[in-house]
């Protein structure tokens, strides 16, 4: 067993994480669904319906957690999507937690950073070696399940993808301002505004 005060800070060991237990929901959640996926053939069933609909909750499971609370705890990083009343149009709206240097900031745990964001790349990346493997076997009706599992993952990853980005610029210009941050993507142009909490 590694010596856990001695090892590198941004380990790849979940010993090191700062929230281990919603690290370990996390990967879970990231994993179940490709497992399912990869072996309910073998393992569980033959049945399509049953591998298809386990799978598609588990992903419905993921995406939920994963955008709720394993991207706010583990990284200190929110999105959701806002409809405007009056006109029906959809924004996207990102938070980021204070910076350290704020109150109420604290650093981002480097392992649970590492681990957030493998894990947030890996999977679409796994879903499109899928997605080729069920072209190029003709197996269509397992692609559409594919394909469900690229909308569900890659929307997450853009999302946080920009969350990060945005929270960064935000998290420059709010430096000297003590605020966490909140931007929105309001018809292609970006809002920033801050807010004290």
């Amino acid at each position: 067993m590694a010596d856990i005060d001695n090892s590198n800070p941004g380990a790849l060991n979940w010993r090191l994480s700062a929230h281990p237990i919603t690290l370990v929901t996390f990967l879970t959640f990231r994993a179940s669904s490709l497992l399912i996926y990869l072996l309910g053939g073998l393992i569980f069933t033959t049945s399509f319906v049953l591998i298809f609909i386990i799978t598609i909750l588990l992903l419905a499971a993921d995406f939920y957690y994963l955008k709720n609370i394993a991207g706010r705890r583990l990284v200190g990083l929110r999105w959701w999507n806002e409809v405007d009343p009056q006109s029906g149009d959809s924004h996207w709206v990102f938070e980021s937690a204070p910076q350290p240097n704020e109150p109420g900031g604290k650093i981002v745990n480097p392992t649970d950073k590492r681990f957030f964001w493998l894990g947030l790349y890996a999977q679409p990346a796994l879903w499109v070696a899928l997605a080729v493997v069920a072209l190029v076997r003709l197996r269509f009706i397992w692609l559409t399940l594919v394909v469900i599992a690229l909308v569900l993952t890659i929307t997450n990853t853009l999302a946080f993808s920009r969350c990060d980005r945005f929270s960064q610029a935000s998290g420059l210009m709010g430096s000297g301002l003590y605020s966490a941050s909140l931007a929105r993507n309001v018809g292609g142009a970006l809002v920033s505004r801050l807010f004290n909490r």
